[in-house]
């Protein structure tokens, strides 16, 4: 006998890529590998001490004020939550019931599929077509949300904001932007929530500002959604010591800025590095790179790097069962990696 809802028996759940102990060189979630601003660290040690037995602000005032000043919104067009994730499942919760339908391209974040199956919804996935552009079919989809995320995860490719904004003018129903890379692209989708009451974008604090153990993540949008996902959300989603940790990594622009260059410039000699070896590599706007190694190889070599103490990201799913995700890392993880990599190929 289960007690859990039906649907919850029948799906199998997200899993996180491995966070193992030891010294691991860890290329497999996407983390930055430079270190926090040195204004979170100081604002941190500011905030521990008597203000921890309160209740954190639950909006995350001063995390949402410098945001908004960041992005060139107003405070009221932007929900803080616990990482971009938080925020997937809040406008999952709001927007779709039971028996509605989410649509997603795929290959994609795998998140999306598991949210639907929680509320009991349908999952509408979208095949991209093999250069990862926008799915023909997208626009044609019905349902209750469209979750796009551009950068992708796990191709690294990025879709013109142009193009965006076709599928925006084409569905009427709640498109969500995942940008939780897209600090590393040359270009984003914020202007649209402007123009669009019906669009989400996402950011996330966890790649680009260093910030993953923080869980920080941001909607923006036009006011009267933020307004109705304040409903949804948990009392006090963010801790007191992630918004001033939050607000002082996203006033710290130059730092900010300085580690997105360094993991630029490494991405682009990673995949320089790889073409070399022979291996047909997506163009990435990421801080990561999906490279084709073949099928079962590329599981194989996964499973030997790991044994060599280099971990990287294989997905056992349809389009992507012959590829590895590599987390661009220091120029020293880099070149260990490659050196290893050679010995296998």
């Amino acid at each position: 006998m289960s007690y859990f809802l039906p649907n919850i028996d029948a799906m199998s759940g997200y899993e996180p890529g491995e966070q193992l102990a030891g010294e691991y060189v860890k290329l497999n979630t996407n983390e930055n590998p430079y270190p926090p601003s040195p204004r979170v660290m100081e604002a941190l040690r500011q905030a521990i001490g008597e203000g921890l037995r309160r209740y954190p602000d639950p909006l995350a005032t001063k995390l949402r004020e410098e945001a908004a000043r960041l992005y060139r919104v107003t405070p009221d067009m932007i929900l803080c939550g616990n990482g971009s994730d938080d925020l997937l499942t809040i406008i999952t919760r709001a927007f779709v019931g039971e028996g509605d339908t989410l649509i997603s391209p795929q290959p994609s974040y795998l998140l999306y599929k598991v949210l639907a199956e929680i509320q009991g919804a349908k999952y509408q996935p979208v095949e991209f077509p093999a250069d990862y552009s926008l799915p023909r079919g997208l626009a044609e989809a019905k349902g209750k949300v469209t979750f796009l995320a551009n950068p992708n995860s796990p191709s690294g490719t990025f879709i013109p904001t142009r193009e965006v904004e076709k599928l925006a003018q084409a569905i009427r129903h709640v498109l969500v932007i995942d940008e939780a890379y897209v600090d590393f692209a040359d270009q984003n989708a914020m202007a649209l929530v402007h123009r669009y009451p019906h669009v989400i974008v996402l950011r996330t604090l966890s790649k680009s500002y260093s910030l993953a153990g923080m869980r920080i993540g941001l909607a923006v949008a036009h006011r009267s959604l933020i307004a109705g996902l304040v409903k949804v959300k948990d009392s006090y989603n963010l801790s007191a010591l992630a918004i001033v940790a939050g607000a002082a990594a996203l006033a710290d622009q130059a730092y900010f800025q300085e580690c997105v260059e360094k993991i630029r410039a490494e991405r682009a000699d990673l995949s320089a590095k790889l073409r070399e070896l022979g291996l047909a590599v997506y163009p990435s706007q990421s801080n990561f790179v999906m490279a084709r190694f073949g099928e079962p190889r590329a599981r194989e070599i996964q499973q030997e790097l790991r044994q060599r103490r280099l971990l990287v990201r294989h997905y056992d799913v349809p389009g992507v069962r012959d590829c590895l995700r590599i987390t661009v890392g220091t120029r020293e993880q880099m070149e260990r990696f490659i050196d290893e990599l050679k010995t296998l190929l």
